[in-house]
């Protein structure tokens, strides 16, 4: 599986979709407590449920981890798991990953300046108050000295978005042999 982290902005989710269409790599589908939007279907783009629903799973260790964000819980079912499959995960979720101790985890830290996260984050329409207080908070929960150790690092600055999952996705297949 391919787990990705990074700061907001850093092409995670731009990666993530790519990964699909190039190579049939399936997104795993997190569970949210957040409530759907109109542009996505649920147990597509995740699976939407209730906040007691949510507490009663993780009650049952359902989750390898979860998070809470924006007063909405998110978390990751172990059922989703497996080959061929990319997670977007936040610092936390890395630990919880790389606390299983699975080989066939292949983890990868996204990276950009912060001025090109904050032009992404205004050229998809947010402001820039919120783009200035998404990287304030960046900077504490992306601090390298508290992330844990991943497997390797994409700046993706410096290549397309395309090269970069071109990257990603052989550097996985190497991995797994």
């Amino acid at each position: 599986m391919i787990i990705l982290t990074g700061p907001s902005a850093s092409g995670k989710t731009e990666i993530a979709k790519l990964l699909f269409l190039k190579y049939g790599i399936k997104k795993v589908i997190t569970h949210t407590t957040r409530p759907i939007r109109s542009s996505e279907t649920a147990d597509v783009d995740y699976h939407f449920v209730s906040e007691r629903q949510f507490l009663d799973l993780q009650g049952t260790q359902y989750f390898v981890e979860t998070t809470l964000y924006n007063t909405f819980h998110y978390g990751t079912s172990y059922a989703e798991l497996g080959d061929n499959k990319v997670l977007i995960v936040d610092p936390n979720g890395l630990k919880a990953f790389i606390a299983l101790k699975n080989p066939r985890f292949v983890t990868f830290y996204i990276d950009a300046s912060e001025i090109t996260r904050i032009n992404r984050m205004i050229i998809r329409g947010q402001d820039f108050d919120f783009a200035k207080q998404r990287i304030a908070f960046d900077r504490q929960s992306f601090n390298p000295e508290q992330l844990p150790k991943f497997h390797y690092v994409i700046n993706n600055e410096v290549v397309t978005i395309e090269a970069a999952a071109d990257q990603i996705f052989s550097l996985y297949k190497q991995h797994l042999k």
